[in-house]
């Protein structure tokens, strides 16, 4: 957590975190109603392609089965302060999971700085 004039200019003391999430693709509505009643004011959400332990799947494309060590994935991106973190991960969690291999992975980072663009706000008022 930055000190009040130690961190970037306006962070004001304020920690932040930014959150990773990478989870499966129908459970997207599931996870931003959940953050959204948490109070979470925004996200970031990415298809993306991956694996983890489960090495992939067997496919069928026109009548031909194929190997693909890639899975279809989705990566949500949340920005928010230090007091709202475990709260957010949580929910992620709980929201996300389907109890079976490939549920995903919840990455959290420290967020050093934020900038609103349209107003130039600062630190956790900028999210």
């Amino acid at each position: 957590m930055c000190e009040a004039g130690n961190g970037p200019a306006g962070n004001q003391g304020i920690g932040m975190k930014y959150i990773i999430a990478i989870i499966k693709p129908f459970k997207l509505d599931e996870v931003r109603d959940a953050l959204g009643a948490l109070g979470v004011a925004g996200m970031t959400v990415s298809e993306v392609k991956g694996f983890g332990r489960q090495k992939g799947q067997t496919e069928i494309y026109r009548g031909a089965e194929y190997s693909t060590n890639m899975l279809p994935k989705v990566k949500v991106e949340v920005a928010c302060t230090d007091a709202l973190a475990a709260q957010v991960v949580e929910t992620i969690q709980q929201a996300a999971s389907t109890d079976a291999i490939g549920d995903g992975k919840i990455f959290v980072l420290d967020l050093s700085s934020a900038t609103r663009i349209r107003t130039g706000e600062t630190g956790d008022t900028a999210l």
